[in-house]
Formats: structure tokens, sequence, C-alpha cells
């Protein structure tokens, strides 16, 4: 008897279960964006954002909550109702930085939130002032090594992919160097062709006016492979540093506890939206590498870019008060 009631307790569990993410979504979803209007995230959220519209038949509703490193807007997704209506847009810092940075954060990522799928990802690029004489990866490393502590480089934050890119940079090439950290890419981009800092891990969009106006040039690509839009820049890589890959990337969230049929839902979904060519060529014109696959393949992916950049914030002592 009792197991003839567990297995009629587990069918109606899965019957309900699928009704509910069918019935997904019967209201408007909100887009958290942990960073400020016009920025690369909000750039993506709203271009996701107007195709799933179209799919959902419901509202996407698009909300910035920039500060404190992306912990404010990804608190907010942590702390929402576990029912999908609610999805964050979290990168690098929050995710997968932050539990090795911080003291003590609002919410832990791998308790309070649920990967769904890797929106994009994006390299780095080495930036240089455009009258260094340095024109390789190797030249420059010699370079760097001759200044020894009158080598400074800029980043575009404390802890951020930038600063963390360099950090691994430099425990790869045993060079010297006093870190400038800037409010941004602007700054630091222009601190770089002031010749106040010496060089720069960033992505390339926002250095194009430098470079245009032959300010900056750039040195290497952290990907793997080059880039198809910068076929001519090496990768560290394969410039003498086998292995070395720097990427900014992000996915979607949401809330711990929200069904798991939902999160399929939504992943699917998203899925689809970034194999549609025009999303793919709109995302790559801005530099960024459309993401995809399975909720497991990007938690899978977050645990692997922590223990690979905890080590390097533990090495260097990064710690940031919250």
């Amino acid at each position: 008897m009792k197991k003839k009631q567990l297995a009629v307790f587990l069918l109606a569990s899965l019957l309900a279960a699928g009704a509910w993410a069918q019935a997904w979504p019967s209201k408007p979803v909100r887009v958290i964006v942990p960073a400020p209007a016009g920025s690369s995230l909000d750039l993506i959220a709203r271009t996701l954002a107007d195709r799933l519209r179209v799919m959902w038949k419901q509202p996407v509703v698009i909300e910035t909550k920039a500060g404190a490193g992306g912990l404010i807007g990804m608190d907010t997704v942590a702390k929402a109702p576990h029912d999908g209506y609610t999805l964050g847009i979290g990168f690098n810092g929050p995710i997968a930085f932050g539990p090795y940075m911080y003291a003590r954060m609002p919410y832990e990522p791998s308790r309070d939130l649920t990967p769904i799928v890797l929106t994009t990802s994006q390299p780095n690029v080495l930036a240089v002032q455009a009258d260094n004489p340095a024109n390789t990866l190797p030249e420059f490393v010699e370079w760097a090594k001759k200044r020894g502590n009158r080598f400074s480089y800029a980043s575009v934050g404390a802890g951020s992919s930038s600063h963390l890119t360099m950090e691994l940079f430099r425990s790869v090439t045993h060079i010297e160097a006093v870190h400038v950290p800037y409010s941004g890419s602007p700054p630091a981009g222009l601190s770089l062709a002031a010749g106040d800092t010496q060089a720069l891990f960033t992505v390339a969009p926002a250095l194009l006016p430098l470079i245009q106006g032959q300010r900056v040039k750039l040195i290497a690509i952290t990907s793997v492979k080059r880039s198809e839009l910068m076929k001519d820049l090496p990768t560290v890589a394969e410039s003498g540093y086998p292995g070395f890959e720097s990427l900014a990337w992000n996915g979607f969230f949401t809330a711990s506890g929200t069904p798991p049929e939902v999160v399929r839902r939504i992943n699917a979904d998203v899925n689809a939206v970034l194999r549609e060519p025009a999303v793919r060529e709109l995302l790559a014109n801005q530099g960024l590498v459309a993401g995809g696959g399975s909720p497991e393949e990007f938690r899978a992916f977050i645990d692997s870019e922590g223990r690979k950049w905890g080590a390097i914030i533990a090495k260097v002592g990064i710690r940031l008060d919250q």
C-alpha cells in the first residue's frame, strides 16, 4: 500500500511540475542588470529580452541595479521568489571572484543562485601606449622586466577581470608591476594613453577610440584561439605561455529553489535566441562571443573559474570590504 501511495505521489509531483513549466510564464519576467545602463551587460540583456518577450508572450522588463561590483543586483536575484520570474545577468566578479575576495557577501553564489545559461564571453586584450617600443609579447615582457618597479599597470577596478588577468600574467612571466585601479575602462584607458600607466588588460571595444586615435596599441589577446574580429592579434598562449586564457563572461541566473523544469525552459529558450544568426552577428560586432549550453555545463564552468581565479586572488592577497 505504501509503495502504491508513493508511486501516486511521485506521478502527481511530476505532472504538477510539468504543468508548472508549461504555465510559465504567466506574468512579466524581470531581468536584473547589475551594471550601469549602456554597459555591455545592459546591451546583452536587452538584446535577449527583445526576442524572449516574443517567445514568452509576456513583457520582459530590464531593471538596472548597479553598484558594489555587481553584488547589489545579484543579491536582489538571490533574495527573489524562487519561481523564475526574476532573472539576473551575473558575471565573473559577483559570481566566481567574490567568494574569494570579500570578507562577507550578502549572498552565497553557489547556495543562493541557480546558473541557467552562459550568455556571452569576451577575451581581454593587452594594450600599451602607442609609442611603446614593444610590438610583440616577448618584447613587451623583456621591456617590462627592464623597468622593474618603475612599471605600473592600470585596471578597470580592484578585483576585476582586468586586474586578475594581469596578476595571472605576472605569475607566469615573473614581471614586477604596481597596480593602479580605476573606476571603469574609460579612465583606465586614458591613463594608459597619457603614459601615467604602462599597460592594461581590458576588453577591446572599450579601447576602440584610443586605438583609432593611435594613442594605444594592442599586443596580445587572452583567448585560446585568435579572435575572428582581430585575426592579426596573437594570443598570449601562442606567444610563449601555453594554456593562458582569461575571459570576461556573463550568464543568466535565478534564485535557488526555482523548479528545474522552469530553469530548463528558460535555458532552452535562451539557447534558441543565442543560435539566431542576427543575434550572434550583433553580439560579435561588440566583440562578444555568444554562449549557450546546459545549466550543468554552466555550473561546472563557474566552479572551474572559481578554482582558477581563487588561487590567483589568494596569491596576490586581494581582500575587499563590503
